[in-house]
């Protein structure tokens, strides 16, 4: 029952997939082979019958070009008004993306997904806009030609001679909730272009020219359905996965090329890729990984061939460990769903006798899976093994074999002074479980016959010989040789596991510590580190990061001198590895490895061995590839934040932009205007009195002096936010500061009424005065501005703890927004629409100011009416002031 669960790796993917697509709108995508299939058509019903069914369902966009049957078919849903675009000079319409997300539909009609969007919308694609409808749960019906699909887009420019520029990411059609195929006969669709139902008449003979010929069309027929099957067989092995289904359903062709780590075997990835080529499917190659073949290292370099020249072919190539071959690859197979499985059929076994061969066990395991059986020549000159005789490390190790069972011997040998010869036989057994853990199987099976020998020849009647006097021994000898030979088999393969697991656990560990680090780096100076640091350890290697320049050529990240940036240059250019052990450039000294992200190459990863060379473990492989792609993906996340980063300052400086010009337009127009207007009433001065003359006069005066206010505000606030501000602080008295800036704002202020309220016993305060002027001066004018002429202004001060506080009230309206902090804000105004002038900077100006002395500045509204604003500045510690009578004692002393 437990080899009927589903995989928990697999069935967790599934859920997480599962639970993705649950938050988001559900998308159905009616796909054909080209245009006038009748994709829209068939859309158009769907979303018709569940408009009908009560389901809130409104048209987003859909291009009728003229036909009658799809006007028809609109009528009657709503319909999203578009908005209108400008495009190349001329006026357009376009799906309006923000009225899709507040109209409150549950479906929205949305075709062409592969339409680009005229410039200076929210996205340059349209399915762009679709992802973001789905993200806010809405559905989506759309319509999609097998020419827009990215993966096929060179493949139909080979067919039709026309490379399509709009295209839509196989992720979005791989992701949709569902597919519609929309098919029709190539003479059933030509005959519908020649009727007039496809193009207009004035372009049907250039499309029957160009793109609508029959061989054309069936081609693009061939790959839509085969795209469409490929992604039902993506969802017959995700059902499968989920309900735990071990059969193997032949709903596609998928082989299975299954090798051993054998120079023949490369005879079965190249009949395979034939085969797989002849019957148009896909294919995979896979190699159980036996424990106890860990340690050959020739075997694992052949291994890496074979791996290297299947990828090359085509093939995907899995490395799966376990301990039976047979039960390994079936179990592998139903995973895969594969239908068909290539095995070799060598002439010459070498199997253990008795034993059926693969191919016999794995029909016998599953008689219903097809079998391909290919005739090879397996042996040992061939496969490149050593010939016959002992290695120095097998050499060694049966040495320290029989000199432990020579030790054992002798211990024997003096516990029987003590024990019986009965229990003396755990010593031998203990020896062969230590053997083999230490050793492996080799040597393990040598020490099993060796402690029988030893055990006959030493303590058996009659001693020092191998005659048996008592035949019960044989039977003793027997069953200690079985269990001897059981117990190295299983310490020699429990060592081995361990070794795997603990290399296993040793790359995941390292992999994971690479990608928390990468993740964690927000320059890609952090990356170049991270490469040199933790990466060139795993590998014992020198590492260095080539990235791309702004004209696409690599440059160095730490100035290493084994680079070579021309290998590194074609290794990125043509996003294939390069350099040492590759078939390319491979005199030079370092191996380049393309840094392949999901949008585009990011830089070449070089690599220099330092003593021995790098590992050709299928192992390491996969970790320094996974390596590379978590690389790839840091740099590209890098990338796209700078180009957020960009964006949003492009941003923020074309809405200062326009605030500016606003403000210039309207703020700074109007005082211009109106002094231009009274001027010109002066020039021309009959019929007025002296009176009215000095009335224009003053109101010129006033309106420069606002121009000129504005103006300052407008320069001071530049400078210091790009200078800073600079203080020149002295100890200063706060009524004094006050005194002059009513003074100054008195012409303003008039006929308010103003009161004080400063305590009489404040301190001095070190502060500049001028621009505490500055401060007051804008709330005062601020005051006047926004509060009706009867109004009262009150200014009162003192302190609190360490800090000075000054307020300046009114008991007008009060402030206009529900969060005064955003007036603080430079181009912020409480009323955007007001006949007041101002471009809302004086209040930003006062931040800057008190900010810049240490102290804050904040606003509230007044109960039950009017505003407040309040500065608190630091005390400081001011300086002692002599008192009159002390100079005048001090200057009586010195007469």
């Amino acid at each position: 029952m437990n080899d009927r669960r589903p995989d928990p790796d697999d069935l967790l993917e599934v859920a997480n997939d599962e639970t993705h697509r649950s938050r988001r709108g559900q998308l159905k995508i009616f796909f054909g082979a080209c245009a006038g299939v009748g994709k829209t058509f068939a859309m158009l019903q769907a979303a018709r019958q569940l408009h009908r069914e009560g389901l809130a369902v409104g048209i987003g966009i859909v291009e009728t070009h003229g036909r009658t049957d799809t006007l028809a078919l609109i009528e009657g849903l709503p319909v999203l008004p578009r908005r209108e675009a400008e495009g190349s000079g001329q006026s357009a319409t376009e799906f309006d993306l923000d009225g899709a997300l507040s109209s409150g539909f549950k479906l929205l009609v949305v075709d062409e997904l592969a339409h680009t969007n005229i410039a200076g919308g929210r996205h340059a694609k349209r399915w762009q806009d679709v992802e973001e409808l789905l993200d806010a749960g809405i559905g989506v019906y759309t319509a999609l030609n097998v020419q827009h699909l990215d993966s096929l887009n060179d493949i139909v420019g080979g067919i039709i001679g026309v490379r399509v520029r709009e295209t839509v990411p196989d992720r979005i059609f791989d992701g949709a909730t569902d597919v519609v195929l929309v098919d029709l006969p190539p003479d059933d669709l030509l005959a519908r272009m020649n009727a007039g139902k496809v193009y207009l008449p004035v372009s049907v003979e250039r499309a029957r020219q160009n793109f609508f010929r029959r061989g054309n069309l069936i081609a693009l027929r061939e790959l839509a359905l085969r795209r469409v099957a490929d992604r039902v067989n993506s969802d017959v092995r995700t059902y499968r996965i989920s309900h735990a289904i071990q059969a193997v359903w032949r709903t596609q062709e998928l082989l299975m090329v299954c090798v051993s780590a054998d120079r023949s075997q490369e005879k079965l990835v190249r009949e395979g890729a034939r085969l797989a080529q002849r019957l148009q499917t896909k294919w995979v190659v896979v190699h159980v990984d036996q424990p106890h073949q860990g340690d050959d290292a020739r075997a694992r370099e052949i291994l890496l061939t074979i791996a290297t020249a299947a990828q090359k072919a085509g093939a995907e190539f899995a490395n799966i460990p376990g301990q039976d071959v047979a039960a390994t690859l079936l179990s592998y197979a139903r995973k895969r769903n594969a239908t068909k499985l290539i095995l070799g059929n060598p002439a010459k076994s070498r199997s253990i006798p008795f034993r059926p061969r693969l191919s016999e066990r794995i029909a016998r395991a599953d008689p219903e899976m097809g079998l391909i059986l290919l005739g090879v020549e397996e042996n040992r000159r061939l496969s490149g093994r050593r010939s016959p005789g002992l290695s120095p490390g097998l050499a060694r190790s049966l040495l320290i074999a029989t000199a432990a069972c020579g030790v054992t011997t002798a211990m024997a040998g003096w516990l029987l002074r003590v024990f019986d010869l009965s229990n003396v036989v755990m010593l031998f057994l203990m020896t062969v479980v230590f053997v083999a853990m230490r050793m492996g199987r080799i040597a393990g099976i040598w020490t099993s016959i060796l402690c029988v020998a030893c055990f006959d020849f030493f303590f058996v009647e009659p001693t020092l010989s191998f005659a048996v006097t008592d035949t019960q021994y044989v039977f003793t000898f027997a069953l200690m040789l079985a269990v001897a030979l059981i117990i190295s088999q299983l310490a020699a393969r429990l060592r081995s596991e361990a070794r795997v697991a603990r290399a296993g656990e040793q790359r995941a560990s390292a992999l994971a510590r690479v990608a928390r680090d990468l993740s964690a780096a927000i320059k890609v100076e952090q990356i170049a580190t991270i490469c040199g640091e933790a990466i060139a350890p795993l590998l014992d290697a020198q590492v260095d990061l080539l990235l791309p320049d702004g004209r696409g050529r690599l440059v160095t990240t730490r100035n290493a001198g084994f680079v070579d940036l021309s290998a590194g240059q074609w290794c990125f250019d043509h996003v294939q590895e390069a350099g040492l052990g590759t078939l390319t450039l491979n005199a030079a000294d370092a191996l380049y490895l393309p840094l392949k992200a999901p949008m585009a190459p990011r830089g070449v990863l070089a690599i220099r061995p330092n003593d021995a060379p790098l590992s050709t473990d299928p192992d390491d492989r996969r970790l320094l590839d996974a390596c590379c792609s978590s690389i790839a993906l840091a740099l590209e996340r890098i990338h796209f934040v700078e180009v957020a980063q960009d964006t949003l300052l492009r941003i923020e400086g074309e809405k200062l932009r326009n605030t500016l010009l606003s403000a210039v337009s309207h703020d700074l127009k109007t005082p211009l205007t109106a002094i231009r207007g009274l001027a010109e009433t002066l020039e021309n001065p009959t019929g007025l009195a002296e009176v009215e003359r000095t009335d224009l006069a003053r109101s010129i005066r006033h309106q420069t002096d606002e121009l000129k206010r504005l103006v300052t505000n407008l320069l001071d606030l530049a400078r210091m936010q790009s200078e800073g501000v600079h203080l020149n602080k002295q100890w200063n008295a706060l009524s004094e500061i006050v005194g002059s800036a009513l003074a100054q704002s008195a012409p303003h202020i008039k006929p308010r009424t103003v009161r004080t309220g400063l305590a009489l016993d404040l301190p001095l305060i070190e502060v500049d005065a001028t621009l505490i002027e500055r401060v007051l001066i804008n709330l005062f004018d601020n005051a006047a501005k926004y509060t009706p002429p009867s109004s009262t202004i009150s200014v009162r001060g003192g302190t609190s703890g360490d800090s000075m506080y000054l307020v300046v009230e009114d008991d007008g309206p009060g402030l206009p927004v529900a969060d005064p902090e955003l007036l603080f804000q430079p181009f912020t105004r409480g009323r955007k629409e007001s006949p007041i002038t101002g471009v809302g900077l004086g209040l930003a100006l006062c931040r800057s100011i008190v900010t810049a002395h240490g102290g804050n500045i904040r606003a509230e509204n007044r109960s039950p009416h009017g505003a407040s604003f309040e500065i608190r500045l630091p005390l400081g510690v001011p300086p002692e002031i002599e008192s009159e009578m002390t100079n005048d004692q001090a200057a009586h002393s010195d007469r």
